[in-house]
């Protein structure tokens, strides 16, 4: 699924959304619901909306419901849904921190819950540090640490999401 399509979408509803943070507010969501629905992320994403139309929902909702199946799977090919290489370091890292801040935000009342593993709590705590990161970024190191960066939240999600699956089903039990 193209980023940038996505991107303008999401601009369109609400600026000062991105793509990148709608995929994290999903994941974020996922990973304490895996049966959530996409219905309950569009009116997140519309909840400030400027033009809240409903002209391009079927493709959000493909993002969506693409995000679950990965979550889902056991073939771990989930990846953030940032833009892609051909865009420049320093957009990737914008988008890699609104990702984290949409993330946080669908994660955000968990992190007050001391229920959670310290490993969960220093996941999250990772992730809010990731917010802050400089983007003033270049070069191949900077490209190599932000590789590392994705690749570190990639797995923080699937080990977030057996954990708080893992918990949510011990509460309903």
């Amino acid at each position: 699924m193209a980023y940038n399509a996505c991107n303008a979408i999401i601009l369109e509803i609400d600026p000062e959304l991105s793509a990148a943070e709608a995929h994290g507010m999903a994941t974020g969501m996922l990973c304490i619901n895996e049966q959530a629905d996409s219905t309950s992320w569009l009116n997140e994403l519309k909840a400030n909306a400027v033009n809240p139309s409903n002209n391009n929902d079927a493709l959000l909702v493909r993002l969506f419901d693409e995000t679950q199946k990965l979550l889902s799977s056991d073939d771990y090919e989930y990846d953030l849904f940032l833009p892609e290489d051909d865009h420049d370091l320093i957009d990737q890292t914008e988008a890699l921190k609104n990702w984290c801040r949409g993330f946080l935000y669908s994660m955000g009342s968990i992190s007050s819950n001391t229920a959670y593993s310290e490993d969960v709590l220093e996941i999250l705590k990772d992730i809010t540090e990731f917010t802050k990161l400089d983007s003033d970024v270049e070069g191949e190191e900077d490209e190599a640490a932000f590789v590392e960066l994705t690749e570190y939240l990639r797995s923080a999600v699937f080990l977030l999401k057996a954990e708080l699956t893992h918990n949510s089903h011990n509460f309903n039990a």
